[in-house]
């Protein structure tokens, strides 16, 4: 059976050939996708901040019920702090001889920013003096001799603690003695373990405890422990390898990004695949037909043709796994490249595994490839001999009513989605939006016979007025071969929807947030600050004559209660906000934005379900439960925040104090460059810029997540339409026989050619308008949910690009095969298989 196999395929070159392609294609992007996942979760960041601990009690993420019951764990966007006291708990642990409650503060330097610590926390990492000693005063500091430049112990540095620049003499200078720190930690600066307590804005609460054991002490004991008290504390233990998930590098960024995009696009991809493998096979399968045919007509059973079928689809499969899933590690080299080139992820980032990938995607693809074969094969397998022969001369009229029902469930479904999406709005439809354009495609392919076949009754008068003969030809092919264009009409539809509608989602988002930002913006000026800014800066620049307002501004996060994502929050001052940014309050007041108040943005409200005065649960970035009081609702929140909330209700609850920028509105005419240059002066670290640079930053930062998101969208569009052509191929090249017949009984070479121009147009133009009516609605539903716009926008050029590179594709993959076709003697082409 495997001889009769190979030589089965070796005779079928052009529908082997065409398999082969879309498996491997589909085996290459399955594993670009799977070594992304694997990579992510592969990757352990090693104790490096914590090195010369045994246990670190933290609070990295939180455990929250969402409002469908499930329970999920957030990362906690602050990072989560632990109560002081757990210090004097965990020394009273049997078998402890150190523990430290590490603290850190953003503070910048003459030579760049660094980390604020301790000087006990030099222990865990740890350091060690290289000259001088340690601080012991509030007025002491020792310095990473990294940091150091020209200065030694003795000198006095200016250091910028929480936006306010103070004057500190150096104690001493120190060195990492620990593990090699990654490329992008900071250095560290060492203050007494009081004014490290003292200039830390989370009173009362530490990043972190380190436990280091005693020599010779009982580690499973000591760990199990540590671990009591922290459930006890609401927070957790990290032990051994664990510790690694508290580092905060590029590298652990990089590998829970991975995780996530992988995952999401991913899904995407393996129903991409599966839709275009499926189709594929069952092309070629069905092409296959009077092969089948004729082994049931000389006494194959049913079980000798499957077994032929499955031996036949399985060489293919093994072929396209060799040739892909080392292909699929080039393509991740390239792939890694660009994110590496972009700064996804650091060039450090290891891309690991494979195994686990190449297994799960050599199953997916067998099993895969093995279905479409067994269900495009099924009729001709289980009729009787004498039948077989017979009911491959015409194609059957008749298709299962499973299938109609299927398609019919599949399009209410679609239309379901498509009235939820509409209805909720928020940041819950999303999915919803994007699982609309796969299951109205789904609907497509099942109900496609019926679609051609009305396609080809209603386009009948017009390509006979059009094309005459050869039009009346080419309706008559397209009724009686309406089950054979299945594929390509789903292959076709399935690039106009995923190019028309998954592409553009990007540019409605940058062109909205930018919008929103560029109209809102009443201030003309801004400074900004990596390390913070301090209300007495925000009081200083109100001070000067010509300033109208100013607004203080920090990014924060909260979590909705019921929430599985942060949502991303501005911390302002109130007073006079309304004259530095123009949020179009929809209902409500900014000036009520007093207290334990929030205003919210529509689309936020609309997600959670929010209304004015309502009292919502949330926790703050540090994992606070907190309640607010919803005053406001507005629609500029994807040009400033989802949430703005008074700076009172963050304080204590952030990473660092001070405001990132204040925003300033001074009176026309008026020049306010100078003070505000003197302001920055005093305030190291900060500069002025114009709000509309604040604007085109946010501009870059969005085209640079739009570029990623295009890309890997750019991907699948680019893996149908390859499909789609491939589908196309396919088809024309099995028509030797019919063309060859045609030409026998009289028509021309040139009726011919005009015959098939005819069809793809029908064809195509059935095509566009379903691909076309599912993108639009795919379109419509994310960008009324994004931005609460009913019209979306599409560049100039994109309707263009995609119309009419679908219909280059359409003809170049039919008129060349076809003109391929008309050049061999009719005589000799009746007798051609393919």
């Amino acid at each position: 059976m495997l001889k009769l196999a190979a030589k089965m395929l070796r005779y079928r070159k052009g529908s082997a050939v065409a398999t082969l392609l879309a498996l491997t294609a589909g085996v290459v992007l399955l594993m670009s996708f799977g070594l992304l996942v694997e990579s992510g979760m592969r990757f352990e960041a090693a104790p490096k901040r914590y090195a010369a601990t045994d246990v670190v009690v933290a609070h990295r993420d939180i455990t929250l019920t969402t409002t469908g019951e499930e329970q999920v764990t957030v990362e906690l966007p602050e990072g989560g702090t632990v109560p002081a006291s757990m210090v004097e708990r965990l020394r009273q642990v049997p078998g402890v001889a150190t523990v430290v409650g590490d603290t850190s503060v953003t503070v910048i330097v003459e030579n760049g920013g660094a980390t604020g610590h301790g000087w006990s926390s030099t222990a865990l990492t740890p350091h060690q003096l290289v000259s001088g000693a340690e601080p012991k005063t509030g007025e002491e500091v020792a310095l990473d001799e990294r940091l150091a430049g020209s200065v030694a112990p003795g000198d006095e540095v200016p250091i910028l603690v929480n936006g306010t620049a103070r004057v500190y003499r150096i104690s001493g200078l120190v060195r990492n003695a620990g593990p090699r720190p990654a490329p992008d930690a900071l250095p560290a600066v060492f203050f007494t373990d009081e004014h490290a307590a003292a200039v830390y804005p989370r009173q009362g609460r530490v990043d972190a405890v380190g436990v280091i054991a005693e020599p010779g002490a009982d580690s499973a004991a000591l760990v199990a422990d540590v671990r009591e008290l922290a459930t006890e504390a609401g927070v957790k233990a990290y032990a051994g390898a664990e510790r690694g998930l508290l580092e905060q590098s590029a590298d652990a960024a990089a590998g829970r990004m991975l995780v996530q995009l992988g995952t999401v696009f991913g899904g995407y991809v393996a129903l991409l695949v599966m839709f275009v493998v499926a189709g594929t096979i069952g092309l070629a399968v069905r092409h296959r037909r009077r092969d089948l045919a004729l082994l049931r007509a000389v006494a194959a059973t049913p079980g000798q043709i499957t077994r032929l079928v499955l031996i036949e689809v399985g060489l293919l499969s093994l072929l396209s796994v060799v040739i892909g899933v080392p292909s699929g590690w080039f393509a991740i080299r390239w792939l890694r490249g660009e994110l590496v080139d972009h700064k996804f992820i650091p060039d450090t980032f290891p891309f690991g595994g494979g195994v686990l990938t190449s297994v799960a995607v050599v199953v997916a693809t067998i099993a895969v490839a093995v279905g479409a074969a067994l269900i495009a094969a099924r009729r001709t397998v289980l009729i009787r001999p004498t039948e077989a022969l017979g009911e491959i001369a015409v194609e059957p009229r008749r298709n299962s009513k499973i299938r109609l029902f299927s398609g019919f469930v599949a399009l209410a479904g679609g239309i379901f989605l498509t009235t939820l999406t509409t209805a909720l709005k928020g940041n819950a439809a999303l999915g919803t939006a994007i699982g609309v354009l796969f299951v109205l495609v789904l609907a497509v392919a099942l109900l496609a016979p019926w679609i051609n076949r009305v396609a080809a009754r209603l386009l009948g008068p017009v390509l006979r007025a059009v094309w005459g003969d050869s039009g009346y030809l080419a309706a008559a092919n397209l009724r009686a071969n309406a089950q054979s264009m299945v594929t390509v009409l789903t292959a076709l539809v399935l690039s106009v929807g995923l190019g028309g509608s998954i592409w553009f989602i990007q540019d409605n988002q940058q062109r909205a947030a930018v919008a929103q930002s560029r109209d809102g913006m009443r201030a003309q000026t801004a400074m900004i600050s990596a390390a913070g800014l301090p209300d007495s800066a925000l009081a200083e620049i109100r001070g000067i004559p010509g300033v109208v307002a100013a607004t203080g501004v920090r990014n924060t996060s909260i979590i909705p209660a019921g929430g599985e994502e942060a949502s991303d929050v501005q911390a302002i001052d109130p007073d006079g906000a309304e004259l530095t940014m123009d949020l179009r309050v929809r209902s409500g007041s900014l000036a009520d934005l007093r207290g334990l108040a929030m205003a919210v943005s529509t689309l936020q409200a609309d997600s959670s379900g929010w209304e004015i005065g309502e009292q919502v649960e949330v926790r703050l970035g540090d994992g606070t439960p907190a309640t607010l009081r919803i005053v406001a609702i507005y629609d500029r929140g994807m040009g400033f925040a989802a949430a703005t909330v008074a700076k009172d209700v963050i304080a204590g609850h952030t990473a660092s104090t001070g405001y990132e920028r204040i925003l300033v509105r001074s009176e026309p005419g008026t020049d306010i460059t100078t003070a505000l240059a003197d302001v920055a002066d005093r305030h190291p670290g900060s500069t002025v810029t114009s709000t509309a640079g604040l604007t085109d930053q946010l501009a870059d930062d969005l085209e640079l997540g739009s570029w990623l998101n295009k890309l890997l969208v750019g991907i699948m569009v680019g893996y149908a339409a390859l499909a789609a052509a491939n589908i196309m191929v396919m088809a024309a090249l099995t028509r030797g026989r019919e063309l060859a017949l045609l030409r026998l009984v009289g028509v021309t070479r040139k009726q011919v050619k005009r015959m098939v121009h005819a069809e793809q147009t029908g064809l195509l133009g059935v095509s566009l308008l379903i691909g076309g009516a599912i993108a639009a609605i795919t379109l419509v539903s994310v960008v009324r949910t994004l931005t609460g716009q009913s019209v979306p926008y599409v560049p100039p050029l994109g309707w263009v690009f995609i119309v009419g590179g679908t219909t280059l594709l359409a003809l170049l993959t039919t008129v060349l095969p076809i003109a391929r076709l008309l050049r061999i003697p009719p005589i000799a082409g009746i007798g051609v298989k393919e």
